[in-house]
């Protein structure tokens, strides 16, 4: 197969490096096409393992500069795993849900967050930045791949598939501090788009949240109004809770 930069309208993508090429291989090996070598790398014990798990796997591996010149030609990379993008479903329960998210390092850092919490269904309400563009893989330290993540084309056909979760959207406008929210489950922590938040009449359908800061700042940045809301709302379950 021809090696070609990633399109968001094509069928593959690409994890750049050895620690993405890893996750990937260890919690979407099915998804897994190539794996293509730098003749640069160091075949350190860690890269012979890697290495040796593709075999294992039955993924096939490529020592090929052309492709590292093509899709990084940065020089700091030394490993790529090209893999089939998978149509994902999420599961009931808790979700983090994202309406319409602009930025693939935002993206990539909020689902890296989410699968820290344990918080590993996530919704996306079009527009909305690309879950497979490279930029919000690697963003993620390889948390997409430990997470499912499903697209949708409007907020109303989100809750159409999951009518029991409690919709908490976070708005600046909200009387409702976070840390006095009752919390009904399942649940689901609606943030808006990084410049532009929520629309107001979210208001009428969610129960609207704000996380209380300084008058020093606008607002929190999209990653770290989700963290927080994230740590809130999961709390009790690593300890952290009353």
């Amino acid at each position: 197969m021809k090696i070609q930069r990633y399109k968001r309208d094509g069928s593959y993508s690409y994890a750049l490096g050895a620690a993405l090429t890893y996750e990937l291989l260890e919690h979407a090996p099915q998804s897994a096409v190539k794996v293509y070598v730098s003749s640069a790398t160091e075949r350190t014990p860690a890269i012979v393992d890697l290495l040796s798990k593709c075999r294992s796997l039955g993924v096939p591996t490529e020592t090929n500069d052309k492709a590292f010149h093509i899709l990084s030609p940065k020089g700091n990379c030394f490993l790529i795993c090209e893999f089939r993008k998978q149509e994902q479903h999420i599961r009931p329960g808790p979700h983090v849900v994202l309406v319409n998210p602009s930025d693939a390092g935002n993206l990539g850092t909020i689902l890296r967050t989410a699968a820290g919490f344990g918080l590993t269904d996530i919704a996306v309400v079009r527009p909305a930045v690309d879950l497979y563009d490279p930029r919000t893989i690697r963003a993620s330290m390889g948390a997409a791949f430990h997470v499912t993540v499903e697209y949708f084309d409007r907020i109303e056909g989100y809750i159409e598939r999951f009518p029991d979760n409690e919709l908490y959207a976070f708005m600046l406008g909200s009387s409702v501090p976070i840390h006095s929210v009752e919390i009904a489950s399942p649940y689901s922590l609606v943030f808006g788009n990084e410049a532009t938040g929520l629309p107001d009449e979210y208001a009428q359908f969610c129960r609207s949240v704000v996380i209380p800061h300084s008058k020093e700042i606008d607002s929190l940045n999209l990653p770290i109004a989700a963290s927080i809301a994230m740590y809130e709302f999961t709390k009790s379950v690593w300890g952290g809770g009353a």
